[in-house]
């Protein structure tokens, strides 16, 4: 669409209200799914299962309707993606997005106090009350769950909960969650016009979704799935996935390995000596998602990944056996080495070049708050970009006081906000732009502040303060919001109504987080913590706690090595960005080196290759034409995957345990 042109498709109301009940439903069930029954993930990654098998449905019962009653339409392939991106956008709210770790981080430093830690003396006292369940029996409840909690109601156990003692923490905690997104959501609208429209970022997680509900409005439904390319796509996922799927439940039924151990081929000492632990995943819909990908950033994914791992021989080779110790302590989800903080260094490089490559949209931006400029078509945004300016000037000033009510530093809370939401934003940009349905960051925002100005830099106890903080929303970015609310924007653009869709995503994000926090509350009272498959929350949030207590009392120099590569990794994509942005047959993109060590690449670095691979061969031999047809093969990938997902996972309710067809 013209940025310059007026929206003109119109949606109806029915469609956002069918979108918000659809993702209030998901957000009730995917808790007891993915912590009870251990299924494939409902609401996993940027490109969840849930909506998407949905959506499917919704779109198939949709195109039967139109030939049984002709010329009645229930809902547009345009109302369809709506409802869609509604759910897809508060899926993640209702586990890893918020709630996975969000009640274990509140009720962590009480209920694993213990003599030998010395929380009780050492934390306690430091912890903002508002902040915390104070009593002891509701936190003990929580991980044992209620007596005979399993024999009752879904009411019972809600009345049963302890309420009181969770009513401030969640008020409190509410109001930080949902001005968080509040800014997020400005952000989104104040970029998207610069990277939408001005520089035409390929959305490739967007694609299938696109095509399918383009289909149903050109009525080509029948000729998409009667493709012989799809059809072939659709029948290899299911194949494997019904073969391997039996063979969970029954071990003798013959299986095909999706996943080869190639660590062991690689020996400990030499130049591959970093590819000891080196592993090939085998997802089709990531297949298919890299296929869809630019080739430029599918083939600099999978190549940062092995050139990081070569990295690690190179400096054993020359000598550099930097111990893990010299990392110090740190809060990455994934950070091991000291190598990785590379990607600290690289980050802030990488924000400063997409701030570069969009300063003059954001001089508009401030004239238009200022009011020396108009916009010229206000009506293709969710909101004015003047209001959007302001709303977020007075929201992250408003963060910054919740920060400081609760003892941080003014200035400290300033500059780790803003180190949150340039985490935030550069992520953003890898997920969308490289089509990377599972993402995970390397180093946290507390870490880029303490390598570049010392862990002396948190004074106090702020660093246990912001180390809580970034637990709940920035630091597992596997389901963030923002980068479904940039997808969001990319749906809805061109669409009228822009504000009746701004009410949509408000009233749906409000009632996600409203039902994600009762959902998991009922769960963990009804079973108990204990009981359910939260080791790894646990196991990383009592990190984190862990972590502050360390630094608040041992007061750690920051180490000369994280110093240099974090330096090394700004030089880097200095040079990446610079050869990109003006050497015309410049292979490689820089967003590849952003994801060089996270543990998402590790996953799909081989998927990514396959596709790359796959992409480059046919644009060689076939071009343009044996792309647009091959294509529907490697969406036949992604669709068969989803909908043996949603099948394994329907199996998975009647089961003790599920097959699990998608990385959690």
């Amino acid at each position: 669409m013209n940025v310059d042109s007026p929206s003109t498709e119109r949606i109806r109301s029915r469609a956002v209200i069918i979108g918000i009940f659809l993702a209030i439903i998901i957000c009730i069930a995917t808790p007891y799914n993915n912590a009870f029954l251990q299924g494939t993930p409902l609401g996993g990654g940027h490109f969840p299962l849930a909506p998407f098998v949905i959506l499917l449905i919704l779109t198939l019962i949709t195109g039967g309707f139109r030939l049984i009653f002709r010329n009645r339409m229930l809902l547009s392939g345009k109302e369809l993606l709506t409802a869609w991106i509604l759910m897809v956008l508060i899926s993640g709210i209702a586990y890893t997005g918020l709630v996975r770790t969000f009640f274990i981080n509140l009720t962590a430093p009480f209920h694993f106090a213990s003599p030998e830690n010395r929380w009780e003396e050492s934390l306690w006292p430091l912890l903002p009350k508002l902040w915390y369940p104070q009593n002891m029996q509701a936190i003990r409840l929580l991980y044992d769950g209620l007596p005979g909690g399993r024999q009752m109601s879904w009411l019972e156990v809600i009345s049963h909960i302890p309420w009181s003692a969770w009513s401030m923490p969640l008020a409190i905690w509410s109001g930080f969650i949902l001005l968080c997104y509040t800014l997020m959501i400005c952000i989104v609208n104040l970029v998207s016009r610069q990277w939408l429209h001005y520089e035409r970022m390929n959305l490739p997680l967007l694609q299938l979704p696109q095509l399918l509900e383009e289909a149903l409005d050109q009525r080509q439904l029948t000729a998409f799935f009667s493709n012989r390319y799809t059809l072939v796509g659709i029948l290899i996922p299911v194949a494997l996935h019904l073969l391997n799927g039996l063979n969970f439940y029954f071990p003798s039924v013959p299986q095909f390995p999706t996943l080869i151990l190639a660590g062991p081929y690689f020996s400990h000492q030499g130049i591959f000596s970093g590819f000891t632990k080196l592993k090939i995943y085998i997802y089709p819909a990531f297949i298919g998602f890299a296929f869809l990908t630019s080739r430029q950033i599918s083939f600099s994914f999978w190549v940062f990944y092995l050139l990081g791992g070569l990295l690690i021989g190179i400096l054993a080779l020359l000598g550099y056996t930097i111990p893990d110790a010299a990392l110090g302590t740190t809060f990455g989800p994934t950070l091991a080495r000291p190598e990785e903080t590379q990607m600290i260094g690289a980050y802030i490089v990488f924000f400063i070049f997409i701030f570069w490559l969009g300063r003059q949209h954001i001089i508009d931006v401030i004239r238009q708050a200022v009011g020396l400029a108009q916009d010229a078509h206000p009506e293709t945004e969710w909101i004015s970009l003047r209001v959007s300016f302001w709303i977020l000037v007075i929201g992250f000033l408003a963060l910054v006081a919740w920060c400081h009510y609760f003892g941080m530093p003014f200035w400290v809370a300033v500059i780790f906000l803003m180190a949150c939401f340039l985490t935030m934003i550069v992520a953003t940009r890898v997920i969308c732009q490289g089509g990377v349905a599972y993402f995970t960051l390397t180093a946290a925002p507390t870490d880029g502040i303490t390598a570049l100005l010392g862990p002396r830099f948190f004074s106090g106890f702020s660093i246990l303060l912001a180390a809580v903080i970034q637990k709940v929303l920035f630091l597992d970015l596997r389901e963030s919001l923002m980068p479904s609310l940039l997808h969001a924007r990319k749906v809805t653009s061109g669409l009228r109504h822009q504000r009746m869709i701004f009410a949509g995503l408000a009233v749906a994000i409000v009632a996600g987080v409203a039902a994600s926090f009762v959902s998991m509350l009922f769960l963990c009272y009804k079973f108990g913590i204990r009981e359910l498959n939260l080791d790894w929350a646990t196991q990383t949030t009592v990190g984190v706690y862990q972590n502050a207590q360390t630094i608040i009392h041992t007061h750690p120099d920051s180490s000369s090595w994280v110093t240099i590569f974090a330096v090394a990794g700004a030089v880097v994509m200095a040079i990446l960005v610079i050869c990109y942005h003006w050497i015309y047959w410049w292979p490689i993109h820089p967003i590849g080196y952003l994801t060089a060590y996270s543990s998402a690449m590790r996953i799909l670095w081989f998927s990514f290759f396959l596709g790359w691979l796959c992409n480059a061969v046919c644009m060689r031999y076939g071009g343009t034409s044996l792309f647009k047809k091959l294509r529907y093969f490697f969406i036949g990938l992604i669709i068969g995957d989803f909908l043996m997902g949603g099948f394994w996972a329907i199996v998975g309710l009647w089961g003790n345990s599920s097959y699990l067809v998608l990385p959690d």
